[in-house]
């Protein structure tokens, strides 16, 4: 099991660094517009998270006042 593990370890690193030894010049164009796309995403999930928590979040800044011991149990 180990042999076979040390083995796949040994074959996956050489083919990195084949591929970084042979890396071939790329043509690509990346629109100036990407990094919005890119900030866009970020800024909704990030609301999207303090939607969903919004409860807990809440509770860490107000404080919940104590119900009196009078107003839970009226006199007879």
């Amino acid at each position: 099991m180990t042999l076979t593990l040390k083995y796949f370890a040994t074959t996956l690193m050489l083919l990195v660094a084949l591929s970084f030894a042979f890396e071939r010049q790329a043509h690509a164009y990346v629109d100036p517009g990407s990094g919005l796309l890119i900030f866009q995403g970020i800024s909704a999930t990030v609301s999207a998270a303090l939607f969903y928590f919004r409860r807990r979040i809440k509770g860490l800044f107000v404080r919940t006042q104590a119900k009196s011991h009078a107003a839970t149990h009226p006199r007879a």
